[in-house]
């Protein structure tokens, strides 16, 4: 097995010990290091690979600029920018493998910052003093980030942060040496979900699609899993993708912190990646289910799911609002848009005789949707479930229409 190398950020002015000992373990387990400063006011005890001179000139900057700032968070700002497009040019020259970062809350700032530079399936771990904090929101998190509390070490090393580190260090080491990347050659398809108690299509469409010989990725509509998905799409990694469960879009509009973020339903569109959309599960918000409900949920209709999860089902005007919401995003597509509109449900819940179907409700939800949508987006109405067969058939039907005619690359 080949020696793997890995990348060690941090703020090594006042951080060299756990910075340090960090890159002790990787080389006892058999790796190589190479490190990058990015503090601005103190020097390391010993020089790094690469300065923190060169992590701010990398942004078009310098240190100089950013102690004249006078301010600690442009200061870091500086080096964020400079350190993610150092570290994006270091992985295309093959300088590294993986890269670990360690920081207090200034430290994750920028970490959050430069794993997103990086492509998925490049190892990315961040050693927090707020890892699974609130304080980080979805939309800053690559798509495979992985992330461990640094515990008991705010000054020093000692036998508690050392159990965090040494497990960080090992597990950035083992990820550089097992991991498999996508491969660049097949054509990926991403696709938006929820299990099968709520959506079927996924069921029918994943085979018809792998055996057209596409790959494909599907994503669970629970925010972190959109969040992945618009990370994605934003680096154009997929082909085409089928949004079919939009219902994060609706979690947003209405104030969830279950959220993938503002830029839901918008970056395939803003990459010039076709989309097949379709808004399912769009009558359901899901909040926290360990939170009391908030006072504006009181007389809604609600299911607890799980410990984690309770969806909330709104009414009339919420449900316009959701319709609105993916005729704005969707107007910042540049790239074909086809939106199929089931008009007998858009989740198992709500076919007629189940327990959420409302059929006055779908039907203004539907044409508020078609009312705004931009007149150069496709629209798709058709008497089905979103769970029949001829919902899947016609996502195919369209699929098949662009890869003949070149709107998706084969």
């Amino acid at each position: 097995m080949s020696a793997k190398t890995i990348l060690v950020v941090g703020t090594y002015d006042t951080k060299s010990d756990e910075l340090g000992f960090l890159a002790s373990v990787i080389r006892a387990q058999g790796g190589r290091v190479v490190s990058m400063d990015v503090s601005v006011l103190g020097e390391p005890k010993t020089p790094t690979d690469y300065s923190k001179h060169d992590v701010a000139a990398e942004g078009g900057s310098s240190i100089q600029t950013a102690i004249d700032s006078g301010d600690e968070n442009h200061a870091m700002q500086i080096m964020a920018k400079g350190a993610s497009l150092l570290v994006g040019r270091l992985y295309l020259e093959g300088i590294f493998d993986g890269v670990i970062i360690l920081g207090g809350t200034m430290g994750t700032d920028l970490a959050l910052d430069v794993t997103s530079a990086l492509p998925l399936g490049v190892p990315k771990y961040i050693v927090s003093t707020v890892a699974f904090s609130p304080l980080i929101p979805a939309e800053r998190l690559a798509a495979d980030t992985q992330m461990i509390l640094w515990a008991g070490g705010l000054y020093g090393l000692n036998a508690v942060c050392k159990a965090s580190l040494s497990q960080a260090a090992g597990a950035v080491l083992g990820a550089a040496r097992a991991v498999q990347m996508p491969d660049p050659d097949k054509p990926l398809i991403g696709i938006m979900s929820l299990g099968t108690s709520a959506l079927k299509y996924v069921v029918p469409l994943k085979p018809a699609l792998e055996a057209r010989g596409f790959e494909v990725a599907v994503f669970h509509a629970t925010g972190m899993g959109g969040r992945a998905f618009e990370s994605l799409a934003a680096q154009g990694a997929f082909a085409c993708v089928l949004d079919l469960c939009t219902q994060e879009l609706g979690n947003y509009e209405h104030g969830s912190n279950i959220s993938a973020g503002a830029d839901r339903l918008t970056n395939a569109g803003v990459s010039g990646t076709p989309q097949i959309v379709a808004p399912g599960c769009y009558d359901l918000v899901d909040v926290i289910g360990w939170l009391p409900v908030a006072p504006k949920w009181a007389d809604h209709p609600q299911h607890a799911h799980n410990r984690l999860l309770t969806s909330i089902v709104l009414n009339l005007k919420e449900r316009l609002a959701v319709a609105r919401a993916h005729s704005a995003q969707l107007a910042k597509a540049t790239s074909p848009v086809a939106v199929v509109l089931p008009e007998h449900g858009l989740g198992e819940w709500d076919r007629v005789g189940a327990d959420l179907h409302d059929q006055a409700g779908l039907d203004a939800f539907l044409d508020e949707l078609e009312r705004t949508l931009p007149s150069h987006i496709a629209q798709h109405r058709i008497p089905c479930h979103i769970n029949d067969p001829e919902f899947s058939d016609k996502v195919l039907e369209i699929f098949d229409a662009w890869c003949e005619d070149g709107t998706v690359s084969i």
